[in-house]
């Protein structure tokens, strides 16, 4: 240490010696500021004493000299000092230079000439004094900076800490206690964790070996927390859990290949010490493999979890149809960045298999990236998938939610901008869509001693947004519905696990991942009540559906008479659990009940069931057209509407094109519903008419690209738009292409969006002829204004500064029919909030999902959240402010981690309004009291759109509320 004076400043000089490949770290603070150079580059800062810095030097070494130089500044009164440690380890040799008398000092005043001091390792500093020696680590005035009084056996600062309890927001009537801080550098990040029979935490580090936890108990001291290192060969485990007596791991890993594994205790010392592989999976070598294990409801079978960059394993048995394809209809797809584009159906994907790991059954398929999964009391299993955030402001765009594992299911993930929407009865809706984040640990609160709902309660973890939240689930026709809230959460709060302890009613979650700080925390009830263990009674229709499911994955003499009465049931649940029962039966018994079926709704159905079945039946192609052309399409309404046209995309992309008179007349009939106001069944009919290459309907379409109130919309038509071969004329080329060129830039979206777009612009330009270039070379070399996005070219005009005192008046006026849902709508894009919220199954998904506003505020509530955005700030969508060393600010939500680097969403509007900034520039972090969302967003709406935006926000996106009769 050296004393300075006051507001002083002195400069510090070591020169040490590598030998090359070694391990070295630095371990400093300083009273009051300091700055670290290596070799004369800046590697650490800091403006308090109260934060030291633990610095991996290793990458930037050469080998021979090197020089660690600070410069430490002294402010205020009273005496100031720096200390530091520097460790270099090569194998099985350490030596640490603690800062001592070998260290130089001199007063800034005389500190040389230039920046030598700082930066070369050969700078003369003879003259410079040896380092005083204020007191040894742990006395002095700085004592309570450190852990220990030699520097002999402990680091000379504080080690990090994880996130401290009293940084964290927790859900009002419950508490939680940090036991551990795990050492990074000796332990490792933790990700994966379950408990023993004994009530003790197995967890896993990311990239080392696995540990086990006895926590204290319940109102005992962390320090009592117990660690042991398990002596086996096998970690990096992603997904653990402790049945049959055994530990079973899933590792995704290249060091210990991915798969299943099976660690025993076969001397019963109370140790896992064997390790046996019970299935391995194909190693892709990516992030997306074997993710979660945990034990079946029935008590003897085991569920794995595997995102979709792990092939199928071998199954001897299927509950999925193994009739998946892509089943998108238009080629070449937009590639974007291109990420996985080589990867197809069937995705992510959930397997039953025996405690032995021997015979292996699918039965569900079609996530993107779950995490983890937990079974409801009835035996229904939930999980969190992820989203493609690089996809954000697309209409392929899917926000990550909470879905039911649902035997033969099919979620429709597929890559790059092939990725089902909702609507489509092929696949599966989620339960409740979360939005952005990234999906970890899934566990319910059953064996807790919570209060009220959360024994019930799905709690799951989002690693990117440091939360967990608590997902109430509500039985809903034969499925659930869901809310959610937020339980805990912090910056940073990266959750990568979340169980409960049976034995002390308490719920345990881990952070880390990504070699960012650990630590195991306890969450208990400050009122605990007893633990209500027991089934609830099945909701008749979800019964129904487990009766239909016992006919999955197998022919069944009597599935057919069973199934087929409910393929046109009104719950989509029921219909798609019938049609895999048909989907399973052979062909042959059933092809021409479903060309011959009378009902609308079930011969929708059961068509489906013919296309996804027909394998090589070319031949099915004409009869299919023929009974779709029975059904009357006018009569339909809602998902049957979409299903019918679905099942032309179906049709057309298993069987092929038709001839030349089934082309014509299956485009003259659709082209006449062409446009039917219905915004997403017309891109899916716009679609198929752009296969049958009508000459019709493009006007309608180019208007629709140019008027719809959101990118999403306008994108989706312009998707298909780009590969059209008919009906062009020059105005109609022209007005595409200002879109193309002028327009689409402007808008904001994820990574992957500008290369989208950059698609569509390739696509469109490449459709034209050369004579076509030279007639449009002016649109062609324009320069869009990126500034701000343009949804039209008229614009919109200022009408008022609407305050809350025009909310009354306004309000008199009265919502109670004759409103405009289609001007609410337009309203809603054109003031920007597509942008970033969610309505119904379109939007953004930076803020709240609005779709259930309805349920939560009344019409006066609502309009003063818009105009007043800073009134109150929901927890879950609130930006911290950032205060960086050098006094400047951030206003934003933290995204992501990455070791020492947080990165920082700065516009809700635009995803990829991205900043990375480095923990150890960072002064202070707290909550922000200043809203994402704009005020002004209403000042261009009339008293008109502000009552049809409201009526639209508060229908629930159903155009035959009676807000409009």
């Amino acid at each position: 240490g050296q004393a300075a004076e006051e507001d002083g400043e002195i400069h510090i000089r070591r020169v040490f010696t590598t030998k090359g490949g070694e391990k070295v770290r630095l371990a400093a603070t300083c009273d009051s500021a300091m700055t670290i150079y290596l070799n004369g580059k800046v590697v650490a800062e800091s403006e308090t004493w109260k934060t030291p810095k633990f610095i991996d030097l290793s990458k930037d070494l050469p080998k021979g000299d090197n020089l660690i130089a600070v410069k430490a500044t002294s402010r205020g009164t009273g005496p100031a000092g720096f200390i530091a440690k520097l460790v270099i380890e090569r194998g099985e040799e350490r030596q640490e230079i603690p800062t001592d008398a070998t260290w130089k000092v001199s007063p800034a005043a005389v500190a040389g000439e230039g920046e030598d001091w700082k930066t070369s390792v050969a700078f003369d500093d003879s003259g410079w004094k040896p380092a005083v020696v204020i007191a040894f680590a742990g006395e002095g005035p700085w004592a309570d900076t450190v852990r220990t009084r030699t520097l002999d056996s402990m680091p000379a600062v504080a080690e990090p800490k994880a996130t401290a309890v009293g940084a964290m927001k927790i859900k009002e009537g419950f508490k939680v206690e940090l036991l551990y801080s795990v050492p990074l550098e000796t332990e490792g990040s933790w990700v994966a964790s379950c408990f023993d029979d004994k009530g003790r935490l197995i967890v896993s580090d990311q990239y080392g070996g696995l540990y086990r936890v006895t926590p204290p108990a319940i109102g005992g001291k962390a320090e009592d927390t117990r660690i042991e290192r398990i002596p086996v060969e096998l970690g990096e485990a992603q997904g653990m859990c402790h049945a049959f007596g055994s530990l079973y791991v899933i590792t995704n890993s290249r060091k210990y290949p991915r798969g299943l594994y099976r660690v025993t205790d076969s001397d019963d010392d109370d140790m896992f010490d064997h390790v046996e592989p019970l299935r391995l999976f194909t190693d892709t070598g990516n992030e997306h493999g074997p993710h979660a294990v945990l034990p079946g409801p029935d008590g003897k079978s085991l569920y794995v979890v595997v995102g979709n960059q792990t092939p199928l394993t071998e199954m001897a048995k299927s509950r999925v149809p193994e009739n998946w394809a892509e089943d998108n209809l238009l080629e070449p797809p937009l590639v974007g960045r291109g990420f996985m584009q080589e990867v197809m159906a069937p995705g992510g994907w959930i397997a039953r298999t025996d405690p032995d790991g021997k015979e292996w059954e699918l039965i569900t398929t079609g996530f993107r990236n779950q995490y983890d999964a937990a079974f409801h009391k009835n035996g229904s299993l939930f999980t969190f998938d992820a989203d493609m955030e690089w996809d954000f402001g697309t209409p392929w765009y899917r926000p990550t939610r909470i879905c039911e594992v649902i035997s033969g299911g099919e979620y429709g993930w597929r890559a790059i901008s092939k990725k089902w929407p909702v609507r489509w009865e092929d696949g599966l809706p989620p339960v409740v869509d979360i939005g952005p984040g990234s999906p970890t640990g899934v566990t319910f609160g059953y064996g807790t001693k919570f209060p009220g709902d959360y024994q019930n309660a799905l709690f799951v973890g989002d690693w990117s947004y440091g939360k967990i939240l608590a997902v109430h689930l509500e039985p809903q026709g034969a499925g659930y519905t869901g809310r959610f809230e937020e339980f805990i959460s912090a910056n940073p709060l990266p959750v990568t696990s979340i169980t409960v302890n049976p034995k002390d009613g308490a719920m345990y979650f881990v952070i880390g991942g990504r070699r960012v700080q650990s630590g195991v925390y306890r969450v208990t009830a400050e009122a605990p009540v007893a633990s209500r263990p027991g089934e609830e009674a099945l909701p008749p229709l979800l019964g129904l559906r487990r009766e239909l499911e016992a006919y999955h994955g197998k022919p069944d003499p009597g599935a057919i008479a069973f199934a087929w009465p409910h393929l046109g049931h009104q719950d989509r649940l029921i219909r798609f659990a019938a049609r895999i029962a048909i989907e399973h039966q052979p062909l042959a018994e059933w092809k021409e009940m479903a060309l011959a079926e009378k009902d609308p709704r079930t011969a929708l159905t059961a068509l489906m069931a013919l296309c996804r079945s027909g394998g090589d039946e070319k031949a099915l192609l004409g009869p299919v057209l023929d009974a779709l052309e029975a059904i009357d399409f006018d009569a339909l309404e809602g998902i049957d509407r979409i299903t019918y046209v679905r099942i032309h995309q179906l049709a057309f992309a298993r069987f092929g094109t038709p001839d030349e008179t089934q082309r014509a007349k299956t485009a003259k009939k659709l082209r006449a519903y062409f446009p039917t106001g219905e915004p997403w069944l017309d891109v899916d009919l716009g679609e198929v008419l752009v296969f049958l290459k009508d000459d019709g309907f493009l006007a309608d379409a180019v208007r629709i690209v140019e008027s719809a109130p959101t990118q999403e919309e306008q994108i989706a038509h312009a998707k298909n738009l780009r590969l059209a071969t008919a009906g062009w004329t020059p105005e109609l080329r022209e007005r595409f292409l200002k879109w193309v060129i002028l327009r689409a830039p402007t808008y904001k979206g994820g990574a992957s969006f500008p290369a989208f777009m950059e698609d569509i612009k390739r696509d469109a330009i490449d459709a034209l002829t050369e004579e076509e270039k030279l007639v449009f070379k002016s649109i062609l070399e324009a320069v869009p204004d990126l500034k701000t996005p343009q949804f039209d070219f008229s614009g919109r005009k200022f009408v008022k500064a609407w305050t809350v005192e025009d909310i009354d008046p306004l309000l008199a006026v009265g919502l109670e029919g004759g409103r405009d849902f289609d001007n609410g709508r337009n309203v809603f894009g054109s003031t920007g909030c597509f942008a970033c919220h969610r309505f119904g199954q379109e939007g953004g998904a930076m803020g709240p999902d609005l779709t259930s506003v309805a349920g939560k505020y009344s019409p006066r509530d609502l309009l003063t959240h818009i105009l007043e955005p800073d009134k109150e700030i929901s927890d879950q969508y609130g930006q911290v402010r950032v205060t960086l060393l050098d006094d400047s600010t951030i206003l934003g939500r933290i995204v992501n981690l990455a070791g020492d680097n947080l990165v920082i969403n700065t516009s809700m509007a635009d995803p990829d309004a991205l900043i990375e900034i480095a923990r150890n520039r960072i002064r202070s972090m707290d909550q922000s009291k200043t809203s994402m969302m704009p005020p002004g967003l209403l000042n261009t709406a009339t008293d008109k759109d502000i009552l049809d935006l409201l009526a639209y926000l508060l229908s629930m996106d159903d155009r035959k509320n009676p807000l409009f009769e």
